[in-house]
């Protein structure tokens, strides 16, 4: 698929948001990156957690949460909302925290691919068919 749309991919239901993955290997044939649209709900968020190898993106369009980023060791925080990107290194711990009243929605890239298949794999996910 060269134009993909939320509807078009499944989702990913979790009790603290919903995850739709829109490049993937399942989706458009894409290798070397993944790439995805979060919903976190308020108060909702991801403990200190690292993806080993992977490089990620984190970038907010909608809401406001605050980050967590290990840097050389050591915990950087930051809130920030609309407009901002979260650089996370390979391997490197992070977390984040939806501060917000309504959904904190993002874009995820994942370079290499790999840790959409563990979140597809988690226990608690509920995976939903595509819309249409």
């Amino acid at each position: 698929m060269a134009f993909v749309e939320e509807a078009d991919v499944e989702t990913l239901a979790f009790d603290w948001g919903r995850l739709w993955w829109l490049s993937e290997k399942r989706v458009t044939g894409a290798r070397r990156f993944s790439v995805g649209v979060v919903d976190v709900g308020p108060g909702q968020g991801h403990g200190r957690h690292n993806h080993p190898g992977c490089e990620e993106i984190i970038y907010v369009l909608a809401g406001r949460g605050k980050f967590m980023v290990e840097v050389d060791g050591q915990p950087v925080e930051r809130e920030i909302g609309p407009g901002a990107l979260n650089y996370i290194a390979p391997s490197a711990f992070h977390s984040s925290l939806n501060t917000g009243s309504g959904p904190l929605r993002s874009v995820v890239v994942y370079c290499p691919a790999g840790p959409e298949d563990v979140l597809r794999r988690d226990k608690n996910v509920k995976i939903l068919p595509p819309k249409r």
